[in-house]
């Protein structure tokens, strides 16, 4: 395939609006990470979508809001950093008229030149779709956005008309990745946040917020039919561990078969899942542990 059109597309807007839930109905498959918890995505997301003429590399961002810890600054600044140079903007708000405040502060840092789409998600709850047409004249006033198109990520439901608004919109360019390829983020990675989207569906409060997980060995079979897998849950708190293992290890054992479907789904092969729970105090707060951990 020759590719005539390509470009870099950042979705960004503030915390649960449903990025992650958008960028995995656009390539047809789960590489971000979703739940309904606050800054679910801590890592910038690179998914690949390639078709006909054209390939459209997407950035998901973690969602907008203010730092308290050295991770939220790392979280801030990857947003930051990737809004420098892209193609397009992907804009994601819930349909509701008045902006909040990160929302107000992350538009001010769009320039004029990027085209921006306003992409009002979540859809699908509103009982009376009429008022759509209060949210878009509000958020119309705030800047002269590229095209703003109402979708239902969940639903799949706009997401086609979406693609053809960016692709509309891409410059000539080089194919970046090859045709099979929907992310350019490492398995390692990939399987680390499918064990933290467990944790964050399984835990309540706000234990998850204080979860880092590091995979420490993947190693694959000689038969090749099985990879064995280690991983490392870090938590904050001693008193969080007992939670995170739960009674006679329930909840670790619940965590781990859940994971296992999903990274076997991803890797293509049975995999063999190993958890551990260590304590890591205040490591949000510790730059060495964020380095680490990947937060760099």
């Amino acid at each position: 395939m020759t590719i005539q059109h390509s470009g870099f597309v950042a979705i960004i807007g503030r915390p649960n609006v449903g990025k992650s839930t958008l960028l995995n109905a656009i390539l047809g498959e789960k590489i971000a990470i979703v739940s309904p918890k606050p800054q679910t995505t801590r890592n910038k997301i690179t998914g690949v979508y390639t078709k006909d003429d054209t390939q459209l590399i997407f950035l998901d961002t973690p969602g907008w809001h203010q730092p308290k810890t050295k991770l939220g600054n790392y979280m801030a600044k990857s947003v930051d950093n990737t809004l420098t140079d892209v193609d397009a903007v992907l804009f994601v708000i819930e349909p509701r008229e008045a902006p909040r405040p990160a929302e107000t502060e992350l538009l001010g840092k769009l320039g004029k030149q990027v085209p921006v789409l306003l992409v009002i998600n979540k859809i699908d709850i509103l009982a009376d779709k009429s008022a759509l047409m209060g949210v878009i004249a509000h958020w119309s006033k705030l800047r002269d956005f590229t095209a703003v198109v109402p979708i239902s990520a969940e639903k799949n439901d706009g997401v086609d008309a979406l693609l053809a608004e960016l692709i509309s919109l891409m410059p000539e360019g080089p194919q970046y990745y090859p045709d099979d390829m929907v992310t350019a983020e490492p398995e390692r990675l990939v399987v680390a946040e499918i064990i933290r989207e467990k944790l964050l569906t399984l835990l309540s409060a706000e234990i998850p917020h204080g979860i880092a997980v590091s995979i420490e060995r993947m190693h694959e079979r000689e038969t090749g039919s099985l990879i064995d897998i280690d991983a490392v849950i870090y938590c904050e708190r001693e008193s969080h561990t007992g939670i995170i293992v739960g009674k006679g290890g329930a909840m670790l054992k619940k965590v781990g078969i859940k994971a296992r479907a999903d990274i076997e789904s991803l890797l293509g092969c049975h995999v063999s899942l190993h958890l551990w729970v260590k304590v890591k105090e205040n490591w949000r707060n510790r730059e060495g542990i964020l380095r680490t951990l990947g937060y760099d």
